[in-house]
């Protein structure tokens, strides 16, 4: 455990940042929030910190149960660093935060990471907008050097992800997250991106299209 001082305050807030509240720790949460990682995948999605700063957080979040090292089969493969149980309780509280974050204006000039995107999409997404229907669209994410699938799942008024195929999903979408990221976020298209050939999408295209319809961009503070 890295020599942290503690706000020494008995309210629920002040011992959770205790836990949690170091620089890049619920930035390492983010990052398994889809599925266990080895160290150097969690490092491509961290570029901006240090392997220093990186190594501590992790044997920061093992000591405190946020975070278990194991051994995962394909398609990760080998040593990986997963979320526990008690990690997993941190989701929601992420998904609020970064609700309430993206009313900040960004000054960031960095691209998202596909977990931060898949966050991203779920911050905005709307509950009531969400209710009354299921379905389960599998997204992929074709950048070089990183590509990712993940299933995004529609249930009981909330969107919910994991990182991989789905065996029947309701539609497919897929392509860059260049392309990806203005059509989630509304500012292009989707028939648009289609058309165009940047997106490519199979089954339902119905279904994309409501869950696109679920999104709605926060509103600036």
């Amino acid at each position: 455990m890295s020599d942290r001082r503690s706000y020494d305050d008995p309210c629920g807030v002040a011992r959770a940042l205790d836990v949690v509240g170091e620089r890049w720790a619920l930035l390492v949460v983010r990052e398994l929030l889809l599925g266990p990682k080895r160290y150097t995948d969690l490092a491509r999605g961290l570029p901006g910190s240090s392997p220093t700063v990186l190594s501590q957080r992790l044997r920061d979040l093992e000591a405190t149960g946020i975070v278990a090292r194991t051994v995962a089969g394909p398609p990760v493969g080998g040593r990986v660093y997963a979320l526990t149980p008690r990690g997993r309780e941190l989701e929601d509280v992420l998904v609020a935060l970064g609700r309430w974050g993206s009313r900040t204006v960004q000054t960031a000039a960095g691209e998202l990471t596909s977990d931060a995107f898949v966050l991203a999409l779920r911050t905005v997404a709307d509950p009531a907008r969400l209710a009354g229907w299921s379905a389960r669209v599998e997204l992929g994410v074709e950048d070089p050097g990183a590509p990712d699938r993940v299933t995004l799942t529609v249930a009981d008024g909330r969107l919910s992800a994991v990182r991989g195929t789905s065996d029947r999903p309701d539609a497919v979408l897929s392509g860059p997250s260049s392309a990806l990221r203005p059509v989630a976020f509304g500012r292009r298209s989707l028939d648009d991106a289609l058309t165009a050939g940047d997106l490519r999408a199979g089954g339902d295209v119905d279904v994309v299209r409501r869950l696109l319809g679920a999104l709605v961009p926060p509103v600036p503070a």
